[in-house]
């Protein structure tokens, strides 16, 4: 094959699948069907609480790159402990919640190894009034600048957020911090859709985007190896 179109291929390789499942085989034939395609693969709760440590060492074996989405929020010395135990696992990405504060957030710098820790801003499922309501802010984009430069100050990684906060959570942090964005859609063609502040993937990552957090679109359709094809055509 071309070197040009070998080296484009690995640009446009910026997908995590989400493999937010309770089926255990089908989640391990999905895995095996887009492997060659993804970035990596993201386990959160769903099969985590599932299967545990033996299903996530399933999955590393069929592919070791993997966005371990726990989404830490804890007291700083009991998130310390569970990133040590964690980072064994060797992940390439895990999570904490930047409003845990500084202290917590520090107390990650000990213990990652190879593992980036990135911070959880706002969940794309929260709106304005939800903000309003628990953080006393309705300026969705005044929180999020201000849990990035957060992150950053704190030493983390990178950041989770949303494809709408991107331009500036960027012009905040700089390029050599990671933005991982969920909240990617095809389509506006899923039910019951808990995602509030979402983009399509050409769109995310001329934002600035690093990387992309991508489930139901790909997960649920009728051909997800197709679908994450025609995706990371549209990254070349």
């Amino acid at each position: 094959m071309d070197l040009v179109i070998i080296t484009r291929k690995m640009k446009s390789n910026k997908i995590i699948v989400a493999l937010d499942s309770k089926n255990f085989n089908g989640t391990i034939n999905l895995v095996k069907i887009l492997k060659k395609e993804v970035y990596a693969f993201k386990i959160g709760y769903q099969f985590f609480f599932n299967f545990g440590l033996e299903g996530y060492k399933k999955i590393y074996s069929i592919c070791p790159k993997i966005f371990l989405d726990l989404k830490l929020h804890d007291i700083p010395n009991t998130v310390e402990k569970g990133l040590e135990a964690l980072v064994k696992m060797n992940p390439l990405f895990t999570t904490i919640h930047i409003s845990g504060g500084d202290e917590m957030m520090q107390s990650s710098k000990s213990v990652k190894k190879n593992t980036k820790i990135l911070g959880v801003s706002i969940l794309t499922s929260m709106d304005n009034k939800q903000t309003m309501k628990y953080y006393n802010q309705n300026q969705i984009s005044t929180l999020v600048k201000k849990f990035a430069k957060s992150a950053k100050r704190n030493n983390l990684d990178g950041v989770v957020c949303s494809p709408q906060e991107i331009t500036y959570i960027r012009k905040e942090v700089g390029k050599n911090f990671i933005i991982i964005t969920p909240g990617i859609r095809i389509n506006n063609k899923i039910k019951k859709d808990d995602q509030k502040r979402i983009e399509t993937p050409r769109k995310a990552i001329d934002l600035g985007a690093n990387y992309l957090v991508v489930g139901r679109p790909i997960t649920k359709s009728k051909n997800p190896l197709k679908v994450l094809r025609e995706i990371n055509k549209t990254l070349i």
